[in-house]
């Protein structure tokens, strides 16, 4: 035991300028942490302590599932080359090489090399099943640091593996993490909430994550009050009410209609006297492509992409990408959010032949030439069934009344692209939906089904995050 006079606790009387967050502000002034730079924080006296006391908590209620091991930080391009991520984690993760000009990374999770050593280890099902874990330091370049300790660029995690004979096992294994979970955080006194969450680059046929409510974070969270339905906002689904249908006009084909200044949802909706739920709204990216790693030859490619949706609602880029990812598997190496990018003007006119704002599914330049050139078009699932709506005519100045998808133009894909919108129904009971706008992510925690094919082996891994 040391007397307080002998530690180091350098302790301040004002927050410093740039501390946003209560606990950013709370943690300098109390001594428990300095920053180095942005991001990067170095763990004073009493900081490390407490992170100990946390790892202790961790660790005792995880080794009564699992193995505790420790691995390195920094990992050789060529595992993750063989999962598939080393592109898909596009700029967060660290990249360098050594003297000799070998490609090295600093490990943001530990899916390969878990997996590298059970493809060498694990000659017999019956050594399965196998749980590891281990509490270490991981890298990734966050393009935004702040909120103190919330968002870092080093940081540690606690991360989890099973490697199971079958599916049912692997439910079993899934369980017991999640049953951990509870412990954890009820051990250390939070009030969290279990949500459905979409698995990112972890990838997984199921994920949910721990939140605790603060005005700190930056997610959403999606929930309903009737059922406990919840879900962050990327992974939220809505039960929509059946709308009423414009009037059709004139023969009930497509019939252009003078809209002149008005090309936002909006303007168009009053102009026209009619809701945006009566509007298709069109949404433009080019979207980086990569060819296989192995094929030196091929160079990235940028392909067109537009996602038409209901005017009231918003594109859900992780739901997009993950649509695309099972259109694409087959041939490139995965896509993310950072891929899609706006369309510029120039683009926009070279594919839709007309400016923004005026852009839709319908018109001969975009049925004919665009939609045979491999544009992809990715319909939202809300739009089927509906008829006699409103969308861009592709002209300036000009939208068309009387659309019906399906008839007047053939989507690439349909698929649920949306987010969810507050008083929509709950998927589950009906009910409407509550989104937590002032509460945001603060901790979060992750289990992910997946099976890693591309390793050869006849089981799966069950990943958890801290």
């Amino acid at each position: 035991m040391h007397r307080w006079s002998e530690l180091f606790i350098p302790t301040l009387r004002e927050a410093p300028a740039d501390a946003e967050v209560a606990s950013h502000k709370y943690l300098v002034r109390a001594g428990y942490i300095r920053q180095l730079a942005a991001g990067i924080y170095s763990f004073l006296f009493l900081g490390h302590r407490a992170m100990l006391k946390i790892a202790d908590v961790v660790r005792e209620e995880m080794d009564t599932i699992g193995q505790e091991f420790y691995l390195p930080a920094l990992h050789p391009r060529e595992i993750w080359e063989a999962s598939g991520r080393w592109s898909v984690m596009g700029d967060n993760m660290f990249r360098l090489k050594d003297r000799g000009g070998r490609d090295l990374c600093l490990g943001m999770t530990e899916e390969e090399v878990m997996t590298e050593i059970a493809r060498k280890e694990l000659r017999s099902y019956k050594q399965l099943p196998q749980i590891w874990y281990q509490i270490q330091q991981k890298f990734r370049d966050e393009p935004r640091p702040k909120s103190g300790l919330l968002r870092v660029r080093q940081f540690t995690m606690k991360d989890s593996y099973s490697f199971d004979l079958d599916a049912a096992g692997l439910d079993v294994s899934y369980q017991k993490h999640h049953d951990v979970y509870c412990r954890i955080f009820d051990r250390c006194g939070l009030k969290y909430v279990v949500v459905h969450a979409d698995s990112g680059a972890m990838g997984g046929s199921g994920s949910q994550e721990f939140m605790v409510y603060t005005d700190a974070g930056e997610d959403f969270v999606v929930s309903c009050p009737n059922c406990g339905y919840a879900a962050n906002l990327e992974k939220a689904t809505s039960r929509l009410q059946a709308l009423e249908e414009l009037a059709r006009t004139g023969d009930g084909k497509p019939e252009l209609v003078h809209t002149p200044g008005k090309g936002a949802i909006a303007d168009v909706s009053e102009f026209l006297k009619v809701s945006p739920q009566q509007d298709i709204k069109s949404v433009a990216y080019m979207v980086t492509v990569r060819g296989s790693e192995s094929d030196k030859k091929e160079a990235l490619k940028g392909q067109p992409l537009a996602v038409f949706l209901r005017g009231d609602h918003t594109v859900s880029e992780t739901k997009l990408v993950g649509t695309l990812n099972g259109e694409l598997a087959k041939r490139s190496k995965g896509l993310s959010a950072s891929d899609l990018r706006p369309m510029g003007a120039d683009e926009v006119d070279q594919f839709f032949s007309g400016p923004g704002g005026y852009i839709g599914p319908v018109g001969p330049t975009f049925a004919k030439e665009v939609l045979s050139s491999g544009f992809t078009a990715v319909m939202d699932a809300a739009l089927e069934g509906r008829h006699d709506m409103i969308c861009g005519a592709n002209k300036l100045d000009y939208h068309f009344r009387n659309i019906t998808p399906g008839r007047d133009f053939q989507p690439t894909l349909v698929a649920d692209v949306r987010n969810a919108v507050e008083g929509e129904g709950c998927p589950n009971c009906g009910h409407p939906l509550k989104i937590g706008k002032p509460w945001r992510l603060a901790i979060s925690l992750s289990l992910a089904t997946s099976t890693p094919s591309l390793w050869g082996r006849a089981c799966s891994t069950s990943t958890a995050k801290k």
